[in-house]
């Protein structure tokens, strides 16, 4: 597992920052959430943990993330 490990966090990275995309909050908590439950059950999966958990942790703060990003 640790050798797929940087592979996946900076995957898990670059797609966390595609979650200010969108022209409104709500957009962007959408797509923000979907990005990071992806990323989370990526991480949760690479370090060995449960992905559902990851993909709640991850889904949670991509949601907060991308509400409160803004359009520029």
């Amino acid at each position: 597992m640790v050798g797929r490990f940087p592979l996946v966090l900076a995957l898990g990275a670059s797609l966390l920052t595609l979650g200010g995309c969108g022209h409104s909050a709500t957009t962007r908590a959408l797509s923000g959430g979907a990005i990071g439950a992806g990323a989370g059950a990526l991480l949760g999966v690479a370090g060995g943990f449960n992905p559902a958990v990851g993909a709640l942790v991850g889904g949670g703060a991509g949601a907060i993330t991308g509400a409160l990003t803004a359009h520029h």
